[in-house]
């Protein structure tokens, strides 16, 4: 079997698996319209390989259902038409039996193609469908967790590991590594997939500066909250003001009050009480921004969110190690582990949390998108969005790279993202 066709098939299943403790009335809902229900996704990534792969490749192409082209298409303007974002939970039909007997007829079909050896073309379209699968898998799950959040019953998707019950521990002290800027390169380059929105690699100059050696933790959270720094308006960019007010935003999204007045946390762990060292989960880029005036007002210091060109110029001599130690696992907790004490040089770079930065999210010099329908991937949403680096505990750890650019609008929080502080030297 070659290495192609045995991705395909792990991956593949990864993502069934993902979704084999649900019930169909869980992979049916749609909580928001920024978020898709499981059944949907495992529609719309098989769609995917169906209409970019199979129709592109197998001479003998027909679909397996003429109306999946509309219904499972996101936004490929080229493809043709697409179902509404927001009405994706009105489609009862499909059934989950069906979607996924569907999935099983493309993956035959897919593995036909792959029992030679792919060429190029086949081999790059195929590359590009797994990794859009795996992007899904996170959103799979960051979906799942908002729809269980609306449920009073608080539903537990994977029980907690020992690991994530444990409360006690020790917040390691907020340290800076001085980085010497200078020129430096970013981007992608060298062999491996990377997104057209990480090409071309290319020179920036970056003045000194120094990164916090570890993420923003649930405890340093609550003092910017004991602080009244949700009903301080110094903090927050006006539009984030705006947002605050309009959304009577009060904390982190599914932090919740107990009986006795402390605070919680919903997790697709269930319920889980504030871990003070533990990173914090689920802000804003407005919430991120506010935090770091709110902590350069207190200490002192010049302190601000990192550009993505920094972030990545500290990361990147570190992405082989720092991947492999990231806390991305198919079966391990959900959640950010803390920081480890007597631990040198910076930590959680990779699979913790998305971290937000302070680049809106822009071509690069020269960028050029994918020729064809795929080419609306990344370069259309260039506008109005902001810029997350180091992926999370719910990105799988094969996605992971230091050139990776997520993207999202500064009042989205339903992902795993976090922050890590700069300041100018």
């Amino acid at each position: 079997m070659n290495s192609l066709l045995a991705r395909y098939i792990a991956l593949r299943a990864r993502t069934e698996t993902l979704a084999a403790p649900l019930s169909e009335a869980d992979c049916q809902a749609q909580s928001m319209p920024d978020a898709s229900p499981v059944k949907w996704h495992l529609a719309h990534v098989t769609w995917f390989f169906e209409t970019f792969v199979l129709e592109a490749f197998d001479p003998g192409f027909r679909p397996h259902h003429p109306a999946y082209r509309v219904l499972f298409n996101s936004y490929y303007q080229g493809v043709g038409e697409r179902h509404p974002r927001s009405q994706r939970g009105l489609v009862t039909r499909p059934s989950l039996a069906e979607v996924l007997a569907w999935r099983h007829a493309v993956d035959e079909r897919v593995q036909a193609l792959l029992q030679r050896e792919a060429e190029p073309a086949l081999a790059e379209r195929l590359e590009l469908g797994l990794q859009h699968e795996q992007q899904h898998q996170e959103l799979l799950l960051t979906d799942l967790l908002h729809l269980f959040s609306c449920n009073p019953l608080a539903p537990v998707y994977r029980a907690a590991p020992e690991e994530v019950q444990v409360t006690e521990g020790s917040d390691l002290p907020l340290t800076w590594l001085s980085q010497p800027g200078g020129l430096v390169q970013i981007g992608h380059h060298g062999p491996g997939f990377a997104f057209d929105n990480e090409t071309p690699a290319h020179r920036v100059f970056l003045a000194p500066y120094a990164l916090a050696q570890r993420l923003t933790t649930q405890g340093e959270w609550a003092a910017f909250m004991a602080d009244g720094g949700y009903a301080e308006p110094r903090w927050w960019l006006a539009a984030g003001w705006d947002w605050v007010q309009a959304q009577g935003v009060q904390a982190p999204l599914y932090w919740r009050r107990g009986e006795d007045g402390a605070w919680w946390r919903y997790t697709l762990h269930g319920l889980q009480p504030l871990q003070p060292h533990v990173p914090v989960a689920h802000l804003s880029l407005f919430e991120a921004d506010a935090y770091a005036r709110w902590a350069a007002a207190r200490s002192g210091l010049p302190l601000r969110l990192p550009t993505e060109a920094e972030w990545e110029a500290a990361a990147a001599p570190l992405a082989e190690a720092g991947i492999a130690a990231g806390s991305c696992s198919d079966s391990g907790p959900l959640q950010a582990p803390p920081a480890q004490p007597g631990r040198a040089g910076l930590q959680q770079l990779f699979g913790e949390l998305w971290q937000w930065t302070r680049s809106s999210y822009l071509p690069y010099p020269g960028y050029q998108p994918w020729a064809g329908a795929v080419g609306e991937y990344n370069g259309k949403f260039m506008l109005d969005q902001t810029v997350l680096r180091g992926g999370s505990i719910a990105t799988p750890r094969s996605h992971l790279r230091a050139s990776y650019r997520n993207f999202f609008p500064a009042a989205a929080r339903w992902q795993f993202t976090g922050l890590r502080l700069a300041q100018d030297a």
